[in-house]
């Protein structure tokens, strides 16, 4: 038997001055994996670092939000070395907090530890938010962040992003954070 070629959805490539950001693919696995393996990446988000089979139902789920939502999440790569730098996107995650809330469609980002404290985030975030703007039919989107990330709380503020609410993921204290679309044009 053959093995079946890889099919993808649609997805827009989008570029900024350093970075170039695409879907997903089979050949990003391997990297995602380190990255989410990573204690220093995943020190605000739960914690622990994932296992190989988390980041491989994580890359299936950023392929198929894409698929199912018409809208998901990038792999960013630094133009000038083709380095892996990190995942940028929007999500339909259904969290469960505490309190409950339904906040609708949610933008996250994260990035190797390599790109760390070189602007990737904000460069990242505000080229999907120009995608969003577009292209998104929600009034908004949010954000829910580690009370204790300060860097990721820094890159919301410059991206427009407001506190609307506090609230429990996973037994952990996050600030929930929203951005009216922008108007293009």
């Amino acid at each position: 038997m053959s093995a079946a070629a890889e099919h993808y959805p649609e997805i827009p490539i989008l570029e900024t001055g350093r970075l170039a950001m695409r879907g997903h693919r089979r050949a990003d696995f391997e990297e995602s994996a380190a990255m989410w393996a990573d204690p220093v990446m995943v020190r605000h988000i739960g914690g622990k670092p994932s296992p190989r089979e988390d980041s491989w139902r994580r890359l299936l789920g950023f392929v198929g939000h894409w698929s199912l939502f018409g809208y998901g999440f990038w792999v960013v790569r630094e133009k000038g070395s083709g380095r892996f730098a990190g995942e940028v996107g929007f999500g339909e995650f259904r969290r469960e907090t505490e309190p409950a809330c339904d906040p609708g469609i949610e933008i996250g980002w994260v990035l190797a530890p390599w790109a760390h404290g070189r602007g990737f985030a904000t460069e990242s975030v505000q080229a999907a938010l120009r995608w969003g703007d577009e292209n998104l039919a929600a009034e908004r989107t949010i954000c829910l962040i580690s009370q204790e990330n300060e860097a990721s709380l820094r890159v919301a503020d410059k991206c427009g992003y407001r506190e609307i609410g506090r609230v429990r993921y996973q037994g952990d204290p996050n600030i929930l954070l929203a951005r009216p679309r922008q108007p293009h044009g």
